[in-house]
């Protein structure tokens, strides 16, 4: 296969690893831990997995190991460093014994079920070693929750002689990655699960997760194409810019994305449910920037928008959450396409209803589109973007009529998801993934199961990371997912009283009346540190208060 020259160049970057990680490993325990909220529910649900310890890897004196085979599966959506992930497992299963072998279930955990595999050998890794996609062994959504799936998957990991399965994935994925833990440990099987934290949306963090891998990269590239739209709004001067970013269930990447390029304008999902707001007061918010830029001669601006916002404004949300009970009935599922707008009506609450009847009929449809595997509206399709031009442009006239405006809007759309969740992974990602891959390996030679691989303290150069493992049951709660209450990894959001989200308020009023556009560019590989190893500017924020 052809290569270009950074292709070429990347495969032969070397990525840093933390000290305790470097030679012989030697596992440091904490205390036990509880889960972050439903103690006495997760406990009785996850009685053999419940209640471990954290861990630190430390410099250790050397140990012989035995060989031992691992499965390795990329679960749901793409993201920058999934095969650093893969090759820092390789490595590190292949340094404590040359005849481990790994072996990548294709397609996601789909191919544990269906016997979908193949033998990854150091030709393969070779050829993916810091570059971007899931390519390698495919990525998949099915979900791993029925007996007969783990029973099936038991049979090829018996046949392969597998001691550990390791589940790259998002919250949902790592859920059921502790499910699958608690399954075999009940079981006796002798068959270890560790989970691996991933998703470009930032929303797998807590105070043991630092960042989730693949957001760097993919903020990184979002905000150079911001900083290019940016610069062209900037010369052409007569166009409003609507970017919708990925983030359905958090506003992290468009946060990073506003601290990176300090846009005219950006919307935080939390911020918008956490006031009460309505659509047309987010639509006022804008509408009112325009008009305060317009005076100024300023016919142009940029305006992020999470993908996830149509949730968040609580009358919609509300909405969602009685359309999310009524399509998951037996017979919402039954109901004909061209017969569901009637139907619905004729089910919903009056409040809800209104609401419902108050949307223009495209979106109405859009949100009654069909669930994603896990039961969630799939937002990503709701052209949020285009919703809120089209409104700010409605306003904008009737304020013209009334003289309060005098100036042009022309508006121009975008939808940046794709685009950043298989790009090359930064340095940053590139180190990242190869640590937590490594630390996957030394949680299985250490005996664990029900654990996520960690790598902390990464606002430091990498040589000082500290890399370790947290029982997953200590980051789950109860929820309600497709009508029934079940144990999931407790979403991180974006916190309004964290200094992320207080340095962009600090700011935001001034950027929506001044042009402060900034262009960062496109991710650096080789060159000084400060270009090219530093995390995203939430991290640094977060990380300085503590």
């Amino acid at each position: 296969m052809e290569k270009s020259a950074l292709q070429i160049a990347r495969a032969a970057y070397q990525p840093k690893l933390p000290k305790g990680l470097q030679g012989n490993v030697c596992v440091k325990e904490g205390a036990p831990t509880q889960s972050v909220a439903d103690q006495e529910e997760i406990k009785k649900l996850f009685p053999n997995t419940y209640g471990m310890p954290l861990i630190e890897f430390v410099p250790g004196e050397a140990k012989t190991y035995a060989p031992f085979n691992v499965g390795v599966i990329l679960s749901g959506g793409q993201a920058p460093g999934g095969h650093n992930v893969i090759c820092g497992l390789f490595d590190g299963i292949k340094r404590l014994n040359p005849e481990s072998k790994l072996y990548g279930f294709i397609l996601g955990p789909g191919g544990l079920v269906d016997h979908n595999y193949m033998e990854l050998t150091a030709d393969i890794i070779d050829e993916y070693r810091n570059t971007g996609g899931f390519d390698m062994i495919g990525s998949g959504r099915t979900k791993l929750e029925k007996e007969e799936q783990f029973e099936k998957g038991l049979e090829i990991i018996k046949e392969l002689g597998i001691k550990a399965v390791v589940i790259i994935g998002g919250d949902d994925s790592n859920t059921n990655a502790c499910v699958l833990a608690e399954y075999y440990a009940a079981k006796k099987c002798g068959v270890q699960v560790i989970g691996c934290p991933k998703t470009i949306d930032g929303d797998l963090k807590n105070d043991q997760i630092e960042t989730s891998f693949g957001f760097d990269t993919a903020c990184k590239t979002y905000s150079e194409v911001i900083g290019n739209i940016q610069r062209d709004a900037n010369s052409a001067r007569k166009y409003w810019h609507f970017i919708k970013l990925m983030g359905r269930s958090a506003s992290h990447i468009a946060l990073e994305c506003a601290l990176q390029c300090q846009p005219s304008i950006c919307l935080i999902s939390e911020e918008v449910e956490a006031k009460n707001q309505t659509l047309d007061d987010i639509v006022t918010y804008i509408a009112q920037a325009v008009v305060n830029r317009a005076a100024d001669g300023n016919n142009f601006g940029t305006v992020l928008v999470p993908e996830g916002l149509i949730e968040f404004i609580p009358a919609v949300k509300k909405l969602i959450a009685e359309l999310n009970d009524l399509l998951a009935t037996p017979e919402g599922a039954a109901v004909p396409k061209d017969e569901q707008r009637a139907w619905i009506l004729g089910k919903l609450s009056a409040e809800n209803k209104a609401v419902y009847e108050s949307l223009p009929a495209g979106v109405a449809a859009q949100l009654t589109m069909e669930r994603d595997p896990h039961g969630n509206v799939q937002v990503s399709l709701i052209e949020t973007e285009k919703l809120l031009a089209e409104m700010v442009a409605n306003k904008l006239a009737e304020w013209k009529k009334e003289g309060k405006y005098m100036g042009k809007f022309a508006s121009l759309h975008h939808f940046f998801g794709y685009e950043g969740r298989c790009a090359a992974p930064s340095n940053y990602d590139a180190d990242y993934c190869y640590a937590l891959g490594t630390s996957a390996a030394m949680l299985i030679a250490n005996d664990k199961t029900g654990y996520m691989a960690i790598v902390k303290n990464t606002t430091a150069p990498a040589s000082e990371w500290v890399a370790g493992g947290v029982p997953i049951t200590m980051m789950m709660n109860m929820e309600k997912r497709n009508g029934e209450m079940k144990p999931v990894i407790k979403k991180a959001l974006v916190r309004l009283d964290g200094a992320p989200f207080k340095t962009f308020v600090a700011n935001r009023d001034r950027w929506a009346r001044e042009t402060c556009f900034v262009y960062p560019g496109p991710i650096q590989y080789f060159g000084p540190s400060e270009v090219c190893d530093q995390p995203t500017k939430t991290l640094q924020l977060e990380q300085a208060g503590k």
